[in-house]
């Protein structure tokens, strides 16, 4: 039985429902109850988060992405649009008992080679990292938070 794990963010309300021993919650975004996995609880929280505290609008936002990388079929956790359609923010989630590691941000760094968004997340609810992209000259750059979202006309 899932057993709710505290993270590095604000506290949320997620609206969790129990069906034959199994914990669920329900995603705003694709409107349906999934099972709480501890890196869907990560990205649960930020959804929320994001949502709450960043002002990105929910209707912007796309879970389980799908792209393909080197021939195979790959998912990403978080993408999300402008207003305008223009993908700016990539976020990669794992539970909070994985380490942040190199692989981590080869994994996003590789999505990223497909999507190219400016802006990356990488967060295992305990620690976050912020990173923004300039394809131009090829350089990134960690930063200390990520922007509220401007709606842009």
């Amino acid at each position: 039985m899932f057993k709710p794990i505290p993270l590095n963010l604000p506290p949320t309300s997620l609206k969790l429902s129990q069906v034959k021993g199994k914990v669920y919650v329900f995603d705003v975004l694709r409107k349906k109850n999934l099972l709480v996995t501890p890196e869907e609880w990560v990205r649960q929280h930020w959804i929320h988060f994001l949502n709450k505290h960043k002002s990105y609008p929910l209707s912007l936002m796309r879970t389980e992405g799908g792209l393909i990388l080197n021939d195979l079929q790959k998912r990403s956790d978080l993408l999300i649009y402008n207003n305008r359609g223009e993908k700016v923010l990539l976020a990669e989630f794992k539970a909070p008992s994985v380490k942040i590691t190199s692989s981590t941000f080869e994994q996003i760094s590789n999505y990223n080679t497909v999507h190219k968004i400016p802006l990356l997340l990488v967060s295992n609810g305990i620690e976050h990292y912020f990173c923004k992209v300039n394809f131009e000259d090829g350089s990134y750059e960690f930063i200390s938070d990520l922007p509220i979202y401007i709606h842009q006309t």
